[in-house]
């Protein structure tokens, strides 16, 4: 024991952190984060996945998917905010929808958590097998085994959908240039 020192040094430390009454804070998700998905909610908890795309079925050739959050919410992914802000205006009468600023706490959690899938959504293009199966059949040096019609009729399909894209460019340049459509 030591002497000459014997003051007393017993003191009660204060926590950091009250535990007990920790609130988690609200996630913050500005509009300009997500603004091209929205929430859908208050729907019947047997609503399916065709339920809520037949509600949107207007948007479906514009690009549109949905992906969970519980039984009775959903984040609704469009292909553009401006299309989301559309979808905004939509009445239903077994659906709600908002933007995903005004989201629960559980539906911003998810779009944060699945922010890699909820980017805006679009539509594959048409594919054909014809560039992979001539590959596969120049490299192992067989013939092929399509006849010459089913042949000509895959390249007349190929040489439509070049077409089809040509034009649809035109037409989006036509559009920003300002160009009269009739003429066309």
């Amino acid at each position: 024991m030591l002497s000459g020192n014997t003051k007393s040094r017993e003191s009660i430390q204060e926590p950091r952190f009250d535990y007990y009454n920790h609130e988690v804070p609200d996630i913050d998700l500005s509009d300009c984060e997500f603004p091209h998905v929205i929430e859908i909610y208050d729907f019947p908890q047997e609503f399916r996945t065709e339920d809520l795309l037949r509600v949107f079925c207007s948007y479906q050739k514009k690009g549109f998917d949905i992906k969970w959050v519980d039984d009775t919410h959903a984040l609704g992914v469009f292909s553009s905010p401006i299309t989301a802000r559309d979808a905004l205006g939509i009445k239903h009468t077994m659906v709600k929808i908002r933007p995903l600023s005004q989201a629960t706490r559980a539906a911003k959690a998810k779009a944060r958590a699945y922010a890699e899938f909820l980017q805006p959504a679009k539509e594959r293009p048409e594919t054909s097998a014809a560039l992979a199966r001539r590959l596969v059949i120049s490299a192992l040096g067989v013939r092929s085994k399509q006849s010459k019609t089913e042949r000509e009729a895959e390249l007349k399909k190929l040489q439509e959908a070049r077409e089809r894209k040509r034009l649809e460019a035109k037409q989006r340049e036509d559009i920003w240039e300002g160009r009269d459509q009739s003429t066309v």
